[in-house]
């Protein structure tokens, strides 16, 4: 067709529409994927297939015609013609019978010869829609998909600012994001772009600050941050907020700390929102349960140490619970009630000497770890002046960490 570089790109509805693929090898199947995601009926003729596609056929997503391309009766039917054998004689003669018919044909062995290419490519979910980034450049594919990767940076990170592209009538949403234990580091792919597409940000304490803060002024940012015994905004009216602020047509995140779902309240927020026809994502998190323990060196279970753990707010009274050394048990939002809660361990069958760590401030430059028994840790902790936001970590697994390991280990002699 000459110089592609002078082409006009165009975008295809490809539902429901069948799609030609000569050859069977995995340049074809990278395509016919990409058919087969964009909902095209699919026919590979081929002798053989690779594995890609094998599996493909026999999941009855694609059709196959076992033998060599025999001519232009092959592509009876057809809307689009990708051919990619690996002969380039078959490769020109499936361009020309589809040429000879008036079919676009991409000639993946030869796109200078080809009446069509496929870009590079790829899709961003964004609460509006779905976005598609594709990019050409003439005989560099590299470049394309460089230039794919950057757009598709600039959406995610909101460096490329979609809200000013929203009209006033749109649907509002509502999306639950889990923040991670508070480093900006461990909030999700998913998160980063819901971010970059919220209108209003509803903020826990202890959601990561440093993402909120590079947003656009023009965001709203609701602090409803919640302290030990301190809750200026009470549940219910956090529910309010959310529901408001979308059936203004805006698109809300509430951004929480660790995890929507793991002692987060995620549930009742989703049913608030639900109730008044409002769509509702929620983004798993870094939960700060199992990330947390982590940063000082903690596994929540180890083969051999142990083999389950559980996860319960101190806010409560502890239910009942294995008591053996190897079930770990780890202690949300415990600090103010600590004293308490080591009693009740005890009574409920735990043992005064099972190991216990507060991590204090987890992951930041100023964690620190505290480290005792289920029947001195209540001391050390005021004696510290341990602080929330911190995690308690009950169990056998606390003398995996290196402090407790630095600490009981015998100096050499």
């Amino acid at each position: 067709m000459g110089d592609l570089r002078s082409t006009l790109p165009v975008v295809l509805d490809l539902s429901g529409r069948l799609v030609v693929a000569v050859g069977g090898g995995p340049v074809s199947a990278r395509q016919v994927r990409a058919f087969l995601d964009e909902r095209a009926v699919v026919r590979v003729v081929a002798p053989w297939l690779c594995e890609d596609l094998r599996e493909l056929v026999a999941a009855g997503r694609i059709e196959w015609v076992q033998r060599d391309y025999v001519g232009g009766s092959d592509l009876d039917g057809a809307w689009l013609v990708h051919t990619a054998s690996g002969e380039p004689s078959v490769d020109r003669e499936v361009a020309a019978d589809a040429d000879a018919r008036r079919l676009w044909c991409i000639d993946a062995t030869d796109p200078a010869a080809s009446s069509a290419a496929a870009a590079a490519r790829t899709d961003v979910t964004t609460p509006d829609g779905r976005v598609t980034i594709a990019a050409y450049a003439a005989g560099d594919p590299g470049t394309a998909a460089t230039v794919v990767d950057g757009v598709e940076r600039a959406i995610g990170s909101g460096a490329l600012d979609l809200r000013r592209t929203r009209s006033h009538d749109r649907r509002g949403w509502v999306a639950l994001v889990g923040g991670g234990p508070g480093t900006d580091g461990l909030l999700t792919t998913r998160g980063r772009e819901l971010l970059a597409a919220a209108d209003v940000v509803v903020l826990d304490r202890l959601a990561p600050r440093a993402a909120v803060d590079r947003l656009p002024a023009s965001v709203q940012v609701i602090d409803v941050g919640k302290t030990s015994g301190h809750h200026p905004v009470p549940q219910w009216r956090i529910n309010e907020i959310l529901v408001e602020q979308a059936q203004l047509g805006l698109g809300v995140v509430r951004l929480k700390g660790g995890d929507p779902y793991v002692l987060g309240r995620g549930g009742e927020e989703r049913d608030a929102c639900e109730a008044h026809g409002i769509p509702v994502e929620v983004v798993a998190g870094v939960t700060s349960a199992v990330s947390v323990p982590a940063a000082a060196g903690i596994p929540v279970t180890h083969r051999g140490v142990a083999r389950g753990f559980t996860v319960v707010t101190g806010h409560e009274e502890i239910p009942v619970l294995p008591t053996g050394g190897d079930h770990t048990l780890v202690l949300l939002m415990a600090v103010g009630g600590l004293r308490w809660t080591a009693t009740l361990l005890m009574e409920h069958g735990r043992s005064a000497d099972s190991p216990v760590a507060i991590i204090e401030r987890g992951f930041a430059p100023d964690q620190r770890i505290t480290l005792g028994t289920v029947a001195t840790i209540a001391d050390l902790a005021v004696e510290r002046g341990v602080e929330s936001p911190a995690v308690i970590v009950v169990g056998d697994v606390v003398r995996l960490s290196p402090e407790w390991r630095q600490r009981h280990t015998p100096a050499a002699s």
